[in-house]
């Protein structure tokens, strides 16, 4: 009987495989549903050899968060797409938050798993409590750094936008658990909806 020879993965190979596995289980039964054990299983690794990649369970979230929900869909990930209203110099808003719409959509998984995450964060022992109550805030503050191109009748970014990135949140957030519920919807076309509320006719036609 001839042994076969064991495949030995790259760190980069053995990462994706347990942010799949944390997403689809956090996904389906909760940040407190779940256990180290459970998502090792669902790899077919020790818990010891997890341990070395995520540190501990809250390691794990700071995983899925930020260095694979947050990193991609991101304004510089828009600036160098090439897309309308991509213009480095003078972005679009608007456009910018249609990418990321399209972005979403095609990562159901991750998009259930920060609804879920979000749901449990009320709780303020949840690990994420203080990131998802500053995330207004953060997500102002990221955002800030670009040169958004606005129409002359809205004024100036730092001045006039911050309830307009907070409407956006809450209208993405709304959009993105009905998509998740049955019978599903089209998350982009309810995004337009959206949009053109908080983007109205005529002052924002040339700024979309």
């Amino acid at each position: 009987m001839v042994k076969q020879k064991r495949v030995r993965k790259t760190p980069e190979e053995r990462m994706g495989e347990i942010t799949r596995a944390a997403a689809k289980l956090i996904s389906e039964r909760g940040f407190n549903g779940i256990s180290l054990k459970d998502v090792a299983d669902e790899v077919g690794m020790s818990q010891p050899g997890l341990l070395h990649y995520i540190g501990n369970k809250d390691g794990l979230l700071q995983l899925l968060i930020t260095d694979v929900y947050e990193a991609s869909g991101t304004p510089d990930d828009f600036l160098a797409s090439g897309l309308p209203g991509s213009d480095p110099e003078a972005p679009l808003f608007p456009a910018y938050l249609r990418f990321l719409v399209r972005h979403n959509a095609a990562r159901r998984m991750m998009v259930q798993l920060y609804m879920v995450l979000e749901s449990e964060a009320f709780n303020p022992e949840h690990p994420l409590y203080d990131y998802f109550r500053n995330r207004p805030l953060s997500a102002w503050d990221y955002y800030s750094r670009f040169p958004w191109s606005l129409p002359p009748e809205v004024g100036a970014w730092d001045e006039t936008m911050m309830p307009v990135v907070r409407q956006c949140i809450e209208a993405m957030d709304g959009i993105q658990l009905r998509w998740l519920r049955e019978p599903p919807i089209d998350m982009y076309d309810e995004w337009l909806v959206f949009e053109r509320m908080i983007f109205p006719s005529p002052v924002w036609d040339r700024y979309r």
